[in-house]
């Protein structure tokens, strides 16, 4: 099986097949449960392309582009290193050479020469294995436990993201306690905003309910009929009877009880920041938030960039370029948006939810009710988002809204 490959120095005819100025490509080979695919990089001189290619088309590829697009072609499998050279004239050569699978005596599985740590024994809350009623009704996992090939990234997703919840749910199950002079525990109120066909809504109930067993109340909000109406006949078969789904926009739904936990999950553009404005005017004790789609800042810096670039801004090597401008304008967003956070007196964290080669929204906010105020933090916080805003002429949604 190959392991990696490598093209690069492009022939003339590389643009006329690919449409790009490509440099070089970059594939390895990416595991999901037990099949295995491969993930190319394109990269040109300023940007860099993704491709999906199945392991049944990779030999094809070599063979359609070594030598012939690219002038060298540098490929692995687990016994031999192979180099396809071509030259102006046309004339092609291989080269190939033994290399031993032994390392210092010990002989390594062909499933860890493809992706070493994603194949190690994971300790995931919901195992593999274990039949779980409501992963099975989503068509996650069968009847007997063993988690379908195709789904095995939103396995571990949900798992990453109940090992999030894990993380924080001692605490706010203390200061529900907290407010309570008798010291007893309520039901956990939670809210998914944009909740969709609920997977992780299901996961943190099921969860939280009968892992955990904790009272918890779930409502998940989303503004498609035909979702809301699935997703609660499902939470009916699991007799999930705390877990409630509603059509409704969150900058208008009002509910009897505040939430203690807000979850968003790829809420597009400025609805992670009416979820977020939300949580803090609803003194919500945590949000946990991946946002998607951060069009507003990239929008207000087309629209002042000319003048940005003429005065010589600091970030003018970045916004040159309109892929950096997109991806320095989401990093822009969040960071304002885990300072507006912590300015409202919120422990806040940025960290990774799944792996990139995925998706690149791959960022969870994390945010975690202070129980004291810390006016310096606040301070600082409102500082760096100022520098942001002056530096860049950029006013995000997440500073306009009124609580």
């Amino acid at each position: 099986m190959i392991l990696s490959i490598t093209f690069s120095k492009p022939t003339p005819i590389c643009f006329q097949k690919f449409g790009k100025p490509l440099t070089k490509i970059k594939i390895k080979p990416v595991s999901k449960g037990s099949d295995i695919s491969y993930f190319a990089e394109m990269f040109t001189e300023k940007q860099v392309f993704h491709k999906n290619i199945d392991a049944s088309e990779i030999e094809n590829f070599i063979q359609d582009n070594a030598g012939k697009t690219f002038f060298n072609c540098h490929y692995k499998t687990e016994t031999e290193e192979t180099t396809i050279l071509s030259n102006k004239k046309g004339h092609i050569s291989k080269i190939t050479k033994k290399i031993s699978q032994n390392l210092g005596n010990k002989t390594f599985p062909l499933q860890n020469l493809v992706n070493p740590v994603r194949n190690k024994t994971k300790n995931y809350i919901l195992q593999e294995g274990i039949p779980v009623p409501f992963l099975i009704l989503l068509g996650i996992m069968t009847p007997a436990g063993k988690v379908i090939s195709s789904k095995y990234d939103k396995f571990r997703q949900i798992n990453r993201f109940l090992e999030f919840i894990d993380d924080i749910i001692d605490q706010i199950i203390q200061d529900i306690k907290n407010e309570n002079s008798e010291k007893t525990l309520r039901p956990i109120h939670i809210t998914d905003f944009g909740c969709g066909k609920s997977y992780l809504t299901f996961a943190v109930y099921h969860y939280l309910t009968e892992i955990k067993k904790i009272q918890t109340v779930i409502t998940g909000l989303d503004l498609k009929d035909d979702v809301i109406k699935y997703c609660n006949s499902l939470a009916q078969k699991m007799n999930f009877s705390n877990l409630t789904f509603k059509t409704g926009n969150i900058s208008d739904y009002e509910y009897e009880q505040n939430p203690d936990i807000i979850i968003t999950l790829h809420a597009c553009d400025t609805a992670t920041d009416f979820a977020i404005h939300y949580a803090v005017s609803h003194n919500a004790k945590a949000i946990l938030s991946v946002p998607c789609c951060q069009h507003e800042v990239n929008a207000q810096l087309d629209s002042c960039k000319n003048s940005l670039l003429q005065e010589k801004n600091v970030f003018s090597s970045i916004l040159k370029y309109g892929i950096l401008k997109e991806r320095f304008s989401s990093l822009v967003t969040d960071a304002i948006r885990a300072d507006f956070l912590e300015k409202e007196n919120y422990k806040v964290q940025i960290l990774e939810f799944i792996d990139i080669e995925h998706t690149p929204k791959n960022l969870l906010i994390r945010a975690v009710k202070k129980s004291n105020t810390e006016s310096c933090s606040k301070n600082q916080a409102k500082e760096r988002i100022e520098l942001l805003k002056n530096a860049l002429k950029i006013n995000p949604s997440i500073l306009l809204q009124n609580k």
